[in-house]
């Protein structure tokens, strides 16, 4: 075992139609910004922070943060989890589980 998974209140939202859907979640609901760069934009909810990434599609993403994301990759893979997209740089990696839920893994930057 990698130790624990601990959830984030972040939740990422990818789609292509990146403009429309700020507009959206800023103008129709009003939600304010809380983080904003050129290709994320962060809505703060109240209890959770939603984050629309320009990209192509996989639906809502919830995070998981973990102290070693190799390990836990692996784990995962071994547990019949795929990978859906993963970037070493960040380090994040976007899974599927068994089940159809995709999460990310992302480096936490302390135990918890």
């Amino acid at each position: 075992m990698t130790g624990p998974f601990n959830s984030t209140r972040d939740v990422i939202l990818r789609t292509e139609k990146w403009s429309e859907a700020i507009a959206f979640y800023g103008s129709v609901l009003g939600l304010p910004i809380a983080h904003q760069d050129a290709t994320i934009v962060g809505f703060e909810t109240g209890s959770f922070r939603l984050y629309v990434e320009k990209g192509k599609e996989h639906g809502p993403v919830f995070e998981f943060l973990v102290l070693n994301v190799e390990a836990a990759k692996r784990q995962l893979l071994e547990a019949g989890c795929t990978i859906v997209e993963e970037d070493p740089s960040v380090p994040r990696c976007y899974i599927r589980d068994p089940y159809g839920l995709v999460f990310n893994i992302g480096q936490a930057t302390q135990p918890n």
